[in-house]
């Protein structure tokens, strides 16, 4: 089966997943970023793998990135079918139009599952409803994004989860004791300090402001606060710490290369995504916690999550999901893990199992039963 997969970049997280995919089907990738998304942090870059792809040039405007040489490449490409994610105000038009056009298959993927709210989003609500509705199949994040989809009038036999995962070997290698140890000398962390850890952007959407407010009000005298990432609210979080007289409990670690976190994770108590819904929607996934749960690493994430919601994170399981700006459910969930070393060691073994079922295969499997169900081939057959 040939199949033409258009998406802005190859993350760091989807090589293993792009040639997972290619090892199965005669795949071509086109990449139609120059990975200046807001969301993403610029430091990670863009990736390549054992696969075929090309990185297409286009120009910026406003926010939209045209890249000219994508029609012509979907035109002229020998495919069996198209495959969208949903990014792209450019491309995913212009893929799915030139799908109808060649009379070929078009699946979407996507991990929205909620109505965006800004006032771009609110004019092309109606094309996007469209495209859900009209897509020959859709390939999803998760169960929380199909539940959303059939809520917007998605038919549900055309609804294919692909559950969202990462290269799981990369991030449960074993950390030793001495890597461990030169990471506390590195961020001036004692030997009996239990460490609340959050990783990611340092931006609005991640609610990190209700962390800090619950972080405060934890009764405990050997935590410290690691926020390892950079972004837009740095100085502002930096200023509730100093105000609160958090500093010498909260570390900020800066940008931290994705090769360089399973550490953090190994260091850390309990891993926290506090994330919060806004005009730009819910938090997708949070793939932060596949990551951390490689190290058996706990979750406290909001119910803006997407891992949460999607049911990677199991309340009272592996984690605990509290009610998103709520620093008082924050605090309260903190406490309760570090006042219970035995809870949080059940839930640490659970982590480790829950996650290592959520693999690459898992994920791709979603995607090739997308495509049996638009080709009617079995994903046995190719």
């Amino acid at each position: 089966m040939r199949v033409t997969f258009v998406t802005n970049l190859c993350p760091h997280y989807r090589v293993r997943t792009f040639e997972t995919l290619a090892a199965y089907h005669s795949v071509t990738y086109y990449f139609f970023s120059a990975g200046e998304e807001w969301y993403w942090q610029q430091q990670h870059g863009s990736r390549t793998g054992n696969f075929s792809y090309e990185y297409l040039r286009g120009i910026r405007l406003g926010r939209t990135r045209i890249t000219p040489t994508l029609v012509s490449k979907l035109l002229l490409k020998p495919t069996d079918v198209f495959v969208k994610c949903i990014n792209g105000r450019f491309a995913l038009p212009v893929t799915y139009l030139i799908a109808r056009l060649r009379k070929k298959p078009f699946v979407l993927w996507t991990g929205i599952w909620t109505t965006l709210q800004t006032p771009f989003h609110r004019v092309i609500f109606p094309l996007t409803r469209y495209i859900y509705s009209h897509a020959d199949a859709v390939v999803v994040y998760g169960e929380h994004v199909k539940k959303y989809l059939l809520s917007q009038g998605v038919a549900q036999e055309k609804i294919f989860v692909a559950a969202h995962a990462v290269d799981n070997p990369r991030y449960s290698i074993v950390v030793s004791e001495v890597e461990r140890q030169r990471l506390r000398d590195k961020l001036s962390i004692g030997p009996d300090q239990r460490v609340v850890l959050y990783v990611g952007r340092l931006e609005p959407n991640k609610g990190l402001q209700y962390l800090i407010d619950a972080f405060h009000q934890v009764k405990s005298d050997n935590i410290v606060l690691v926020l390892a990432g950079d972004g837009a609210e740095k100085k502002q979080l930096q200023e509730r710490v100093a105000s609160l007289g958090m500093t010498p409990k909260a570390r900020f670690a800066n940008y931290v290369a994705p090769e360089e976190t399973p550490p953090y994770y190994s260091l850390a108590y309990v891993l926290v995504l506090p994330s919060i819904t806004t005009t730009i929607g819910k938090e997708t996934w949070g793939l932060v916690v596949n990551e951390a749960m490689n190290q058996g690493c706990p979750v406290v994430a909001t119910d803006a999550v997407g891992a949460a919601a999607g049911g990677l994170v199991n309340d009272n399981i592996n984690g605990l999901v509290v009610p998103e700006r709520d620093p008082g459910a924050l605090t309260a969930a903190l406490q309760r893990l570090l006042d219970q070393p035995d809870l949080r060691q059940r839930m640490s073994q659970n982590s480790r199992e829950t996650v290592a079922d959520w693999d690459n295969e898992h994920m791709v499997l979603g995607f090739r039963k997308a495509l049996e169900h638009v080709m009617g081939k079995s994903v046995t057959d190719s």
